[in-house]
């Protein structure tokens, strides 16, 4: 299809099929969606989406594919996970502009969703054919006592609209690389760079039915997690949709490995280089994704001394960049994804103004002339706001950021903590004894020094408290996806 977005014409055929072995699957029992492009508020595709027929179907595909994955030797797997992430980097401008499709990402930054992914195929694919068990002696000193790791089997992956290729990399990766089959359900909002990435994993020989792509709503999730072929459930999305999936598989009990939200502080001392320090602000608070992520900073501590000083430079750094159509190259904020996202943020400002949660400084309006067709909303800021506000203790998930006084290194761990999240945490300064110290009184799964947030495949991510319980990167996202067993041999 051709598509005219404002200046942008993008040539791009949007895949609408559901990918359940190697057959594309059309006139599905759960009926169909009217995908539409959030920067023009148009429909830019008509895409399947599955209902439990397709899940059941695609869990006995996984099935038989495991059997097959699991025959080859672990050379085989790692050399056909290598080639997959080679077809990865090779198509990342086509996958790039299917993310754009997706959810108004700009392309600016679209490209490094798919170099994530890229770089945590390759890093997992590494591990095939590495020694993952152990032994260790026991009572017994004669017995042969043998600890492996073995795959669950087939795994349901339930993907958020807000970087489907980014989960494909944190999640789908390891858990091929563990030996495990996989059912992906992206979000029917953000359905095409995974079934493109399906069609890749045909391409390079994976065994039909290894990875299975089923956009779906609620209902099509709730198949997928109560299916008794489906041996564990990770889920990466909000809170209230986790509790939900929850209780769905507790009537199997099969095990859920989550990633959730967060309402991250991010912590701005009186040492810190302040222009750096406004410039990583703006861009890992409303302006990345328009505020989309799970890692936005989206509660700013400023100590007392330097509170007027940085929110002066923060305003520059958010009013100097450019909004618009996220397949313009300059375009550094796009559109937020839907019409219910947009309706639910303004509501969201709209109350902090009227019930006085904070100070309005910068933004608060959607956007209109030009884009008004789209879903987008302007960078907005609040100043002085009460962390005991709605506006600071629930995700707004969108571009909108509070900032809070604070006065010592105590009353901004205390600020920082006092929240039911504790997915990423940020800490700006120059003192090094500082950012120690701090940072292991954090609550929060990772904590970022005088930098954005930049997942890797070396290193764990994840949550404390409601911001989930699982772990993706490194040997603890590999462990994800995999079962302990004890052998133990008598040799008496």
């Amino acid at each position: 299809m051709t598509a005219t977005y404002g200046a942008a014409t993008v040539f791009d055929e949007l895949p609408s099929g559901l990918l359940i072995g190697s057959d594309w699957v059309s006139g599905s029992s759960g009926g169909s969606y009217e995908h539409v492009y959030p920067a023009s508020g148009r429909r830019n595709a008509t895409i399947e989406i599955a209902g439990e027929v397709e899940i059941d179907r695609a869990v006995k595909s996984a099935w038989e594919a495991h059997g097959e994955w699991i025959a080859y030797t672990p050379e085989r797997r790692r050399d056909l996970l290598f080639d997959l992430a080679d077809a990865v980097k090779a198509d990342v401008d086509r996958l790039a502009r299917l993310n754009v499709h997706d959810f108004g990402v700009p392309i600016m930054m679209s490209a490094g969703h798919i170099g994530l992914a890229e770089k945590f195929i390759r890093y997992y694919a590494g591990y095939v054919d590495k020694a993952h068990g152990s032994s260790t002696p026991v009572s017994n000193k004669f017995d042969v006592n043998l600890i492996e790791r073995e795959p669950y089997g087939v795994v349901g992956i339930i993907a958020p609209w807000n970087g489907p290729m980014v989960v494909v990399g944190l999640n789908v990766a390891p858990a091929l690389a563990a030996g495990n089959a996989v059912v992906l359900k992206p979000s029917e909002l953000s359905p095409f760079t995974s079934l493109r990435f399906g069609e890749l994993c045909l391409e390079v020989g994976l065994p039909p039915g290894l990875v299975n792509v089923l956009p779906s709503g609620p209902e099509g999730g709730a198949a997928l997690v109560r299916h008794r072929g489906i041996s564990k459930i990770h889920f990466t999305g909000g809170g209230d949709t986790a509790k939900k999936i929850i209780a769905e598989a507790a009537a199997n009990l099969t095990p859920v490995a989550t990633e959730l939200g967060g309402k991250s502080a991010n912590i701005v001392f009186a040492d810190a280089d302040l222009d750096a320090a406004a410039k990583l602000s703006a861009f890992q608070g409303p302006l990345g994704q328009a505020g989309q992520s799970c890692a936005c900073g989206s509660r700013i501590l400023v100590q007392d001394s330097v509170y007027d000083a940085f929110i002066e430079k923060f305003l520059a750094v958010v009013q100097s960049v450019k909004i618009g159509e996220p397949f313009d190259p300059s375009v550094v904020v796009g559109p937020v994804v839907s019409q219910v996202a947009a309706d639910r943020i303004l509501e969201t400002i709209d109350r902090a103004s009227t019930e006085e949660m904070g100070e309005l400084i910068a933004g608060g309006k959607r956007l209109g002339g030009d884009l008004a067709d789209g879903f987008f909303i302007e960078p907005t800021v609040f100043t002085d706001v009460d962390n005991h506000s709605p506006l600071a203790r629930i995700e707004t998930f969108g571009p909108v950021v509070s900032i809070m006084r604070f006065t010592d290194e105590a009353q901004a761990v205390g600020i920082a903590n006092d929240t039911v999240f504790g997915l990423n945490a940020y800490i700006q300064t120059n003192d090094l004894t500082r950012a120690h110290r701090v940072a292991r009184q954090l609550e929060a799964g990772s904590v970022w020094v005088n930098r954005n947030s930049d997942i890797s495949p070396q290193s764990p991510y994840g949550g404390y408290k409601q911001s989930g319980t699982g772990r993706a990167g490194g040997l603890e996202g590999l462990h994800e996806f995999q079962q302990v067993k004890n052998i133990r041999i008598g040799m008496s």
